[in-house]
């Protein structure tokens, strides 16, 4: 299992910027963030991408998944086949879409399951010719596949060569799912694990309570992740784990947090590998 870091924190970092950053961390690689505005984007990818790749690999650094841009949700999407023959080319195997949002007031639920899946059947296709697994991931509040349960009303019955789970502890808790229940559910599809903490506080609403959610650094929230790494570990999972340093608020460098939280990831990570 190699920790790796989601790019998206770190926009303005050149790729000889991010190998300094990953040396310097401790980081094993990156989910690189190919969208609008970063140094890889949709319309530089084609040549970028394996540079960057190469670049990183020279390194030592892995670069196992590129995230799209928030609208990447079609497979006719005009950036799909560009980004997935680039990742062909540089050797990266799992592209993450976008999210699926869910309005209960203005959407039937299992309309919205069988219109994603028919996406679903042509992003499988696209996935047999450039050789890159298509993942979705379990975001909380209001997303299709918000859960690893609901999620699989999404992914079964594809080939799990093609269509990935992409699941995340953190958002699990948001929305009451048990990590070892939701490990079971999507077990043949699991692809990678988002990492990051959070904490649920009470809200008063109208004379009553409700929850929020704060994003913290790892520890200090309400993930178990000495329950999550022993289930990892008991299931044989050997994929990456994507570190994506998203903070609430934060009263220190966004680099020094990025620093503990990798530092605590391989902690654990290390620790199961011993047992």
């Amino acid at each position: 299992m190699k920790i790796i870091v989601f790019s998206k924190a770190f926009r303005e970092k050149t790729v000889g910027e991010l190998i300094g950053l990953a040396q310097s961390y401790g980081m094993e690689g990156f989910d690189l963030c190919v969208r609008p505005g970063y140094p890889i984007n949709p319309d530089n990818a084609a040549s970028a991408l394996p540079d960057a790749v190469k670049g990183l690999n020279a390194a030592g650094l892995a670069v196992p998944m590129v995230t799209g841009n928030f609208d990447l949700l079609e497979p006719g999407h005009p950036t799909a086949r560009p980004i997935l023959a680039a990742m062909d080319r540089a050797g990266v195997r799992l592209l993450k879409l976008g999210y699926f949002a869910f309005d209960p007031r203005k959407q039937g639920y299992w309309q919205e399951v069988d219109r994603i899946r028919r996406l679903l059947e042509g992003w499988q296709k696209l996935s047999r010719e450039h050789n890159v697994r298509i993942c979705y991931h379990t975001h909380s509040r209001r997303c299709m596949g918000l859960n690893c349960g609901l999620l699989m009303h999404l992914l079964s019955g594809f080939d799990p060569q093609c269509i990935g789970a992409y699941i995340d502890p953190a958002h699990m808790v948001v929305e009451g799912e048990e990590f070892p229940v939701g490990v079971a559910i999507v077990l043949q599809y699991l692809s990678i694990i988002g990492l990051k903490d959070v904490l649920l506080r009470r809200v008063e609403v109208n004379g009553h309570g409700s929850v929020a959610e704060q994003w913290v650094p790892a520890g200090e929230g309400m993930v178990d992740w000495t329950g999550v790494f022993d289930e990892l570990a008991r299931v044989g999972f050997d994929g990456p784990l994507s570190v994506h340093c998203e903070y609430s608020d934060l009263a220190e460098p966004l680099e020094s947090v990025a620093r503990r939280d990798v530092a605590f990831f391989k902690a654990q990570r290390d620790r199961v590998a011993r047992t």
